[in-house]
């Protein structure tokens, strides 16, 4: 190990898995994280725990099931009991500093009802050093742009409608207004870069987020031209977006519900009436987004080659969650589809990577980067942590005898002021959630209060026919049902549960290794 330890998290909005070349996308640029590749492992099982952006930051940084941090939607608060990466990093002498957003709502009991904090998506997770806001409702990242000269219209966000009078606001490979020098990008870039020039041979954390390739769908010169919209793959849907919406009343909702609005600035109608061939043009934008990112990271790469730093530096980069891309006529993050959940995770250690440039298969989560990083700078996760460090993964392939036999994620899809599918479910808030038990043969999709689902991944891998009525996958739908259920009970709230009271007094028992990997379940 290095003499110092520096880390550098990179958490991009949206990134879905398969768009990275290195699991099979071979028509991006994308020289840096290509290195990044190369040089540490890459997880090809790898998924968010929830969500859409504010539960799933909630669980990479906490470590936390959503079933246990229960910051279930964007604006729902986060406990403030809960434990977070920026507070252990603390604990062992860091400084955690924050480029971007964590969409934190406050605990409503530390604060007061008139918290402008409670106005919001979202804002900063205690523990972090910001100094690179992207939060408030992105008045960093504006304000930078009227620092720089640039003339904000009176709707700010219109700098991200098409260039030219004559524009149509939806999929397009016209610019954005804004420059690529002067876009979210460049600045938490430069954020970036202004921080580590700041920290001298200190040793540092440092969240470095970027907004993209979240929407709105739009990208700067040269990026909008940078791929056509024939290279792209062809959405993955049935023929109709009705024969997808037959399949379960929650995909009926958000196939009738989603709009275009929400991923293309000024734009009207329905995301389900995206034809194919705006579906590839978004596609080739949201590509497009994705080599300016790597763009940006090939500049903070090179402070550190040019300050012989990369060598003491971890990085992990990864994502919040994934995109729908149109997939299943699909916008966004939602439901339970892989496109959503599957995201990218590369790790290069500071120092010798054993497996450089190997691809892991291994089952991994989000609530896994918390205690991942933390052992690497000699620190341990705490003790209610869900998630397990992946350090063994980086010399050993498969991870060891604790290695994960399924995956496990959640959606919890109650009202926000935003969407609204209580009523059209007649739901309770409290009835509108699911959980996923996934492994390489089958997905089963538990509800509190809809149907089930169940999908045979070897036949079906884009999840198409629902076999959890048919009466012959029965027991496997039992089997996989008792596997989620085992899960959650394994993985109730646990902070205080390894003490207990003696004659002698106050024993803090030792913790036993996973329970997961030891599940009588796990070989079925």
């Amino acid at each position: 190990m290095p003499a110092r330890k520096n880390v550098l998290l990179i958490v991009v909005d949206q990134w879905r898995w398969d768009f990275l070349p290195a699991m099979g996308a071979h028509f991006l640029k994308l020289p840096n994280i290509e290195r990044l590749c190369r040089e540490g492992l890459t997880f090809s099982n790898h998924v968010t725990n929830a969500v859409p952006c504010g539960p799933a930051r909630a669980s990479l940084l906490t470590g936390l099931y959503e079933m246990n941090h229960r910051a279930v939607q964007n604006t729902v608060p986060l406990d403030a009991r809960h434990f977070n990466l920026g507070k252990a990093l603390r604990n062992i002498g860091y400084d955690p500093a924050l480029i971007g957003y964590t969409t934190t709502t406050p605990d409503p009991r530390t604060t007061g009802e008139r918290d402008p904090r409670f106005t919001t998506l979202g804002d900063i997770m205690d523990g972090f050093r910001p100094v690179g806001s992207f939060e408030p409702s992105m008045d960093g990242y504006f304000g930078w742009l009227a620092q720089k000269g640039y003339p904000l219209p009176p709707r700010r966000e219109d700098i991200w409608l098409p260039e030219g009078e004559d524009a149509v606001p939806g999929a397009t490979d016209r610019p954005c207004r804004i420059p690529a020098s002067l876009s979210d990008s460049a600045f938490f870039t430069e954020r970036a870069l202004t921080y580590l020039k700041g920290k001298g041979d200190k040793p540092w954390f440092l969240h470095l987020g970027y907004y993209r390739p979240h929407p709105p769908f739009i990208a700067p010169a040269p990026y909008n031209t940078l791929y056509s919209a024939e290279q792209m793959p062809a959405p993955i849907r049935r023929e109709t977006w009705q024969q997808e919406a037959a399949a379960h009343p929650l995909l009926q909702h958000y196939l009738e519900e989603i709009g275009q609005g929400s991923f293309f600035r000024g734009a009207g109608g329905a995301a389900a009436n995206l034809d194919e061939a705006s579906i590839r043009q978004m596609r080739a934008t949201y590509a497009g987004l994705m080599t300016e990112i790597d763009q940006c990271l090939g500049e903070v790469f090179g402070w550190l080659d040019e300050n012989k730093a990369w060598d003491d530096t971890m990085i992990v980069f990864t994502s919040d969650h994934g995109e729908q891309l149109g997939d299943h006529w699909l916008l966004g993050k939602v439901g339970f589809f892989d496109e959503s959940f599957r995201i990218p995770l590369i790790i290069k250690d500071a120092g010798a990577n054993t497996r450089a440039g190997q691809m892991e298969d291994g089952f991994t989560e989000s609530v896994d980067i918390m205690p991942t990083i933390l052992a690497a700078l000699g620190g341990e996760a705490p003790r209610a942590a869900d998630g397990a460090s992946l350090m063994p993964y980086l010399t050993q392939p498969g991870g060891g005898p604790d290695a994960r036999p399924h995956l496990y994620y959640e959606y919890d899809f109650r009202d926000v002021f935003y969407s609204r599918p209580e009523s059209k479910l007649k739901l309770s808030m409290d009835e509108c959630s699911l959980c996923v038990v996934q492994d390489e043969h089958y997905k089963y999709v538990h509800f509190a209060a809809l149907p089930p689902l169940f999908f045979d991944l070897a036949t079906d891998p884009h999840q198409f026919e629902n076999l959890a009525e048919k009466p012959e996958y029965a027991a496997l739908v039992r089997d996989y049902a008792q596997k989620a259920l085992t899960h959650r009970m394994r993985h109730a709230e646990k902070t205080l549960t390894h003490f207990r009271a003696t004659p002698q007094g106050l024993q803090e028992r030792e913790a036993p290794r996973p329970a997961d990997a030891i599940s009588p379940l796990a070989a079925n």
